[in-house]
């Protein structure tokens, strides 16, 4: 266990400093952990609340490997990192969690679902695809009904690189560079899990969230925690997210996304081995939040307690349409006179449309009451432009 790291000379090194990264530096500074953040912005919300900041790539091998040198331990709070750099400060002795070749493995997604099919876990069908012209082919042979899924297969994320083709009349809309096809299931539920292990191999869980996906953007948009659903799919949805952490061989974090189509099956859609949007409620939720797990896990310590305090909605704080420059919250005053909402903002100075500027978590004993005024907080706090 890494005791030293507290009010010590050992350096956490986290590579990304956006949101997730600031929130994960909340749990560090809390128990005196030095920590060196790597970000290509230099106005990078974590760039504050870190004792070293380097501003720099994060695909770049030299800018990751000359970072990481002087650091302990490494972690990341996005997937898109060179991991080539990460494998070679690994070789010369530095702690990298998660373990950069299942990271590796994680950024495509093509080899993400190709890994759950070779361990025989349940996902949905899915054909890979090198080009536009290859899937076109597909469609013109009849092989390939509408409607589909289509996801890029790296660089993908908040939404991007994701996209329903509906029908012949779409297909101009086609991602160009390789993919990967899905057939889209018929969704009765959309739910996160997210799991956390530490090295000597102990693993706790979250209870599930139920997601609501922004129809024009496809980001997460309002989440219940936790999930109202069936507790044999809660069992089973934990049960995979156990296995997939364990088979990934995963230090940390592991966020695992679920469908649950309108036949009660279950299927594995995508994961992500880092602090995860559908977890920012467990801060106000649970006795231990995903981040401070997440520096639990990494540094091999004794997990916290998953156990829930208060039921809770979360929704994003998006950059509003038709809105770019410098950033107001309009209606930020009548939703802090309100008991249990809780805003969080990030930091960033400047908003565009759909650009995740912080989210707001709603507390209540009652969970379709913190709905409720989740939502009411969504029309009433407006993300707009000075």
């Amino acid at each position: 266990m890494e005791k030293t790291f507290f009010s010590g000379q050992k350096k956490l090194g986290i590579i990304g400093g956006g949101q997730l990264g600031k929130m994960l530096l909340s749990t560090a500074n809390q128990w005196d952990i030095y920590t060196k953040v790597l970000d290509p912005d230099s106005q990078a919300p974590a760039r504050n609340t870190c004792n070293e900041f380097v501003q720099g790539s994060l695909l770049d091998f030299d800018n990751v490997y000359q970072f990481g040198k002087d650091c302990d331990v490494l972690t990341i709070e996005i997937e898109h990192v060179n991991t080539a750099a990460l494998k070679k400060l690994e070789q010369e002795g530095k702690i990298v969690h998660p373990n950069p070749s299942s990271l590796e493995t994680i950024q495509d997604k093509g080899t993400q679902k190709q890994f759950f099919e070779k361990h025989h876990l349940p996902t949905s069908n899915f054909q890979i695809f090198q080009n536009k012209q290859e899937i076109i082919d597909k469609i013109n042979q009849g092989t390939l009904p509408f409607p589909f899924v289509q996801k890029t297969r790296k660089a993908g994320y908040d939404g991007r690189g994701v996209q329903i083709i509906h029908s012949i009349q779409e297909i101009d809309k086609l991602f160009e560079q390789e993919s990967l096809i899905e057939d889209k299931v018929d969704i009765l539920y959309e739910i996160a899990i997210i799991c956390v292990r530490n090295k000597q191999g102990d693993i706790e869980c979250f209870d599930p969230v139920l997601m609501d996906f922004h129809e024009e953007a496809n980001m997460l948009d309002l989440l219940l925690y936790p999930a109202p659903i069936e507790l044999f799919l809660i069992e089973k949805a934990k049960d995979l997210a156990k296995k997939l952490i364990e088979l990934l061989d995963i230090s940390g974090l592991l966020a695992v996304e679920f469908l649950i189509d309108t036949n009660q099956q279950i299927f594995i859609n995508e994961v992500a081995p880092r602090p995860h949007n559908s977890g920012h409620q467990t801060i106000e939720s649970c006795i231990s939040s995903q981040y401070e797990q997440h520096i639990r896990g990494i540094l091999n310590l004794p997990l916290g307690s998953t156990q829930l305090i208060v039921p809770s909605a979360m929704v994003n704080l998006l950059g509003a349409k038709g809105f770019s420059g410098n950033v107001y919250y309009e209606g930020i005053e009548n939703c802090l006179s309100q008991e249990g909402i809780h805003i969080h903002i990030y930091g960033k100075k400047q908003t565009k449309p759909f650009r995740k500027m912080g989210h707001v978590t709603v507390t209540n004993k009652d969970i379709q009451q913190a709905k409720n005024t989740a939502i009411w907080v969504r029309q009433n706090l407006i993300v707009k432009s000075l």
